[in-house]
């Protein structure tokens, strides 16, 4: 089934306006402006765009933040009953990405439904889904080939209150990691998954999501568990694929399951206008 999703009940953060391939977002008690291809229309509310703390910025093929007024290192935005860290970062993000809502609501829902149920992260990056997922009562385990982003989940579980073993936390090569948990004949109750386009792993592993991921799909076959009410979630953005494609891909290992797929969507306060950033594929056994 094709639905498309957009956040709900996320009262830390706002799309406050968007267009001329820009977006201005309030990110807790911070306004950024920030670029996005997507917003290939005209700003509609131009008056707000002054109002940014910071704007990140092209210069001489790189880019960079400017700030307009004193923004911290760090700072928390509360989502439901976590406190989630951002910090601006020379990649434009700021280590959060509130169009995951809707597959965090989901998560939780799911997880609510098990009995201590053992979910896995891949390319957990940040780790807001792990934070999330361990707060909803679920043994996590998050993996990334990056010692950064394993410390940045690590402060967004301790500002969420999360015990220090809450989250099982592995610095290595997805695939690495998956192949072992195979061999050892693992399980797991929910399995989430957000691989990038290109990456690289804990030993500079190349990771090519057009060669690498179907192959990592087949084993994550073997990885989830057949109990109902398991559940799967693949996120996918940048990666020049349609969300059919992303539908297909599932469908194709995972037979026998309905699914649902379709866009992850930012909506504008006050206005009908979406950002689209993303898509996702998720089933319930």
């Amino acid at each position: 089934m094709e639905k498309h999703l957009s956040i709900e009940d996320f009262s830390g953060y706002e799309l406050l306006d968007s267009g001329d391939h820009m977006k201005l977002e309030r990110f807790g008690y911070l306004v950024l402006s920030r670029p996005d291809t997507q917003a290939i229309w005209k700003k509609s509310k131009p008056e707000l765009w002054g109002n940014a703390n910071a704007e990140f910025v092209w210069e001489n093929g790189k880019g960079a933040w400017k700030k307009n007024s004193d923004v911290p290192e760090s700072w928390t935005v509360a989502y439901t009953d976590a406190l989630l860290y951002a910090k601006l970062t020379n990649f434009k993000h700021v280590g959060l990405f509130p169009e995951q809502a809707a597959n965090w609501s989901w998560t939780d829902e799911r997880i609510k439904t098990l009995k201590k149920p053992k979910v896995l992260n891949l390319f957990g990056y940040t780790g807001a889904a792990s934070v999330l997922a361990a707060k909803a009562g679920a043994e996590v385990t998050h993996v990334d080939s990056s010692k950064a982003s394993l410390a940045w989940c690590k402060e967004n579980a301790e500002a969420s209150g999360l015990a220090e073993d809450a989250i099982r936390y592995i610095h290595e090569d997805v695939r690495t990691f998956v192949k072992r948990e195979v061999k050892r004949g693992a399980k797991y109750d929910g399995i989430l998954l957000d691989p990038p386009a290109f990456g690289r792993g804990a030993k500079d592993e190349v990771w090519k999501i057009e060669e690498d991921l179907l192959p990592l799909m087949e084993q994550l076959k073997e990885l989830l568990g057949d109990a109902s009410g398991s559940f799967f979630l693949l996120n996918g953005y940048a990666a020049g694929y349609s969300p059919l494609s992303f539908k297909q891909l599932v469908q194709s290992v995972f037979a026998n399951n309905e699914v649902q797929y379709g866009e992850l969507r930012i909506p504008e306060t006050d206005s009908t206008r979406f950002i689209p950033a993303g898509m996702y594929v998720r089933f319930v056994r």
